[in-house]
């Protein structure tokens, strides 16, 4: 009558343990393999690829197992202690199918995995990178398939506990990992301000081009810049509230300065620059950059760019007729 009773309480806490495994899976599989493409990066497919633009996926595997994982553990070890209490539920039907079904889920998701690591093989994706992430789609089925079919059996595996350690060692380890590929919370707070700095700097120096090709000078301050008419209000920094720095060194050449507190890298190659006219290109990252001059990439602490208008490239506007 008993176990009758809290059927459908077993039945709602399998359903969690099947969503809640398959976002551990995807979430570990998620961050290992970003891990691998982090640290091998593949020429071919990576070339204008950037240390920073892996950090959304990891954030977004973190947060998936920090937050679900600790759930998917709890439901898995108060099944497992609530059926060694009740050994008669070990011969429900209802228990059986819900675990093959949690099998079947898995399965799912580390077949969808494993097509995705095999079609970027076929792509020409390195040899140590499929391989690795081959390696990590059989640790996660052999986890999931270990452990289910284990409680299938009648009899408890003895060492099941063991293994359960150990699987949860491999996942903090896999979270620790990530906070030290893309540092903590507090870092990562410093690289949106300086993600932000830059940004400022590179609307900053559209407005001054803009003002050399209506002018035919530069401004000798950044409040000339501002055009209520227009809306262009110049940004400040978005720590401090300081306004940015701003030096004319010739008729054509000015800097733009800023205090960084994190090393970042330049999103795209400028236009303005003192050797070349031609338009945006991104600069390969896994390679050192050329030049500084060429993109916003930045040290810690107070960095200044060095732009110079190009009068080929950018035109002075001509005046309108008057009627």
């Amino acid at each position: 009558m008993e176990i009758n009773k809290n059927l459908p309480r077993d039945t709602f806490l399998y359903f969690t343990a099947i969503i809640t495994l398959v976002v551990v899976a995807v979430g570990f599989g998620m961050a290992v393999f970003n891990y691998i493409d982090f640290y091998f990066p593949d020429p071919a497919t990576d070339y204008y690829r950037s240390a920073s633009s892996y950090e959304g996926a990891i954030r977004q595997a973190m947060a998936m197992l920090i937050v679900v994982f600790p759930v998917f553990l709890w439901v898995s070890r108060f099944l497992r202690q609530d059926v060694d209490t009740h050994p008669d539920k070990r011969e429900l039907k209802i228990r059986k199918w819900l675990l093959y079904l949690t099998l079947f889920a898995a399965a799912l998701v580390i077949i969808g995995d494993l097509v995705t690591v095999v079609n970027n093989f076929l792509r020409g994706e390195l040899t140590a990178r499929f391989a690795l992430k081959a390696l990590t789609i059989f640790f996660i089925s052999g986890s999931a398939f270990y452990y289910y079919l284990a409680q299938l059996r009648e009899k408890t595996v003895k060492w099941l506990d063991l293994f359960s350690w150990i699987i949860v060692a491999v996942v903090i380890l896999a979270v620790l990992w990530g906070f030290a590929v893309i540092g903590s919370p507090f870092q990562q707070r410093d690289k949106r301000f300086d993600e932000r700095r830059v940004q400022d700097l590179s609307m900053v120096q559209n407005y001054i081009t803009n003002y050399w090709q209506n002018k035919e000078k530069l401004p000798a301050n950044l409040d000339n810049l501002e055009d209520p008419l227009l809306g262009i209000v110049i940004p400040t920094d978005p720590e401090i509230g300081e306004p940015y720095e701003y030096r004319v060194v010739d008729s054509l050449t000015f800097e733009l300065c800023a205090t960084f507190t994190t090393p970042g890298e330049g999103p795209v190659r400028s236009r303005v620059s003192v050797e070349s006219g031609d338009g945006p290109s991104a600069v390969p990252q896994i390679y050192p950059p050329r030049s500084q001059d060429y993109n916003w990439q930045h040290g810690v602490g107070r960095i200044c760019f060095i732009r110079t208008i190009d009068p080929d490239y950018f035109e002075i506007l001509k005046p309108r007729p008057a009627n």
